[in-house]
């Protein structure tokens, strides 16, 4: 079998598998670049391929206890997940062995050395793994990988042939790992600025090329539920009133054409009026760049944030009183004004005395340094109590763990 893999270069080609089985595992590693599950299926078929019990990948190895982060091929509970398992680092004899370079146990030790180890007698032989085959993964960013591919007792040790493919497969499973993490840390970044958009009242809509609303957020999908302004029409995106309408389709069109002439939108921000007689919804259209060599009409090429000045906002009372140093009070007060009460409502909300309410708003422009109650509401919207929203469940002293529902989502679920 030939490769054109440079890493394989020196390498003793294995025997004993086709062409076509290659390129099959080869495919299946790379397809692990995804997601878990992927990555796991691709192990599976190593372990197959390997005729082995146990494939596995120490992603993180523990800094204090015997506890890392790991994937596993075999029969184990923890099949097919991430998961933290024990590793016993300090006493596993395969420590420090050098970078990418395939070792087995009999490279490591002698049989009677082996057999008599801590580590065989209180970890392998229960988990009945008697040969070891393996290597640590260098990366540039990522730091190093433990891959691990072990075989029962009763069955042959690993060979040449085995070490042989197992180094042609090691530089394809460095790229699968590292293009895994990039994507992971991209999902990341792009569900916690979702989160903010979300947390900002903004409602943000993905139309594709031919015009059709692929994605919406959270708060886009309830402010189209309403049909108060905007409104979904199968599964375009239309306004209320059909002078409003015609202007938005012309915006989009003109959009869509700047767009392809790779010219920048004018950003001018489109005002649609409210059947609820409630203040018009504000639109501002934004071209998503083109990608280049891909050309497919139902990828979204055109988002629209729509802003909603009626819908409460969802600043956070802790943030708001550490930031200002309001009281209690203050902090209630303010938050009602903020989400567009008069004075004279917010009392009535808050169930206290106009006077009262007078001497806390007294208080609330000392403490935030404006004079009248539109720059206090700007203060609050504009500052970072907006992004700070008390959530049920969020970690003290940390982020909140963020879940799909804070991200864009597709129109229609898939079958």
């Amino acid at each position: 079998m030939k490769t054109d893999n440079p890493d394989s270069e020196g390498v003793m080609e294995p025997q004993g598998i086709s062409i076509s089985e290659y390129n099959r595992l080869i495919c299946a590693i790379h397809d692990g670049s995804f997601d878990d599950q992927a990555l796991t299926r691709a192990l599976d078929m190593v372990r197959q391929q390997f005729a082995a019990n146990f494939v596995t990948l120490i992603l993180r190895i523990p800094e204090v206890e015997d506890i890392g982060l790991m994937l596993v091929s075999g029969d184990i509970e923890a099949q097919g997940r991430v998961t933290r398992l024990t590793y016993h680092r300090r006493r596993t004899p395969f420590s420090n062995q050098p970078a990418d370079k395939v070792f087995t146990q009999q490279d490591v030790l002698s049989a009677s050395e082996w057999e008599a180890s801590d580590y065989y007698q209180e970890y392998c032989l229960q988990q009945d793994v008697y040969h070891v085959m393996g290597a640590d993964i260098s990366t540039e960013s990522e730091g190093t990988f433990r891959f691990r591919i072990t075989r029962s007792k009763r069955a042959p040790a690993f060979d040449s042939n085995d070490k042989a493919l197992c180094t042609l497969l090691l530089p394809h499973i460095r790229h699968a790992l590292q293009v895994h993490n990039l994507i992971g840390r991209s999902e990341s970044l792009g569900a916690i600025y979702a989160d903010a958009i979300n947390r900002l009242s903004v409602a943000t809509i993905l139309l594709t090329e031919t015009g059709t609303v692929q994605k919406l957020n959270d708060y886009a999908r309830q402010l189209l539920e309403h049909a108060d302004g905007l409104k979904l029409v199968g599964d375009r995106l239309e306004a209320s009133y059909p002078s409003d309408n015609k202007e938005l389709q012309k915006r989009i069109k003109e959009a869509f054409e700047a767009r392809a002439r790779g010219e920048a939108l004018s950003g001018e921000a489109l005002s649609v009026t409210r059947p609820s007689g409630e203040v018009n919804l504000g639109i501002v259209l934004e071209a998503i760049p083109d990608a280049g060599w891909i050309d497919d009409k139902d990828q979204p090429t055109l988002l629209l944030y729509v802003r909603d000045a009626v819908n409460k906002s969802t600043v956070s009372s802790a943030a708001a009183k550490q930031l200002f140093d309001f009281t209690p009070a203050e902090t209630a007060l303010a938050l009602e004004l903020a989400n567009g009460l008069s004075l004279e409502d917010a009392a009535e909300s808050l169930g206290i005395m106009r006077n009262t309410a007078r001497a806390h708003l007294r208080a609330i422009f000392s403490k935030t340094g404006v004079r009248r109650q539109a720059e206090l509401v700007r203060v609050m919207l504009n500052s970072v109590v907006a992004l700070s929203a008390d959530v049920p469940g969020a970690v003290a002293g940390g982020s909140k763990a963020l879940g799909p529902e804070h991200q864009l989502k597709p129109l229609k679920k898939g079958p």
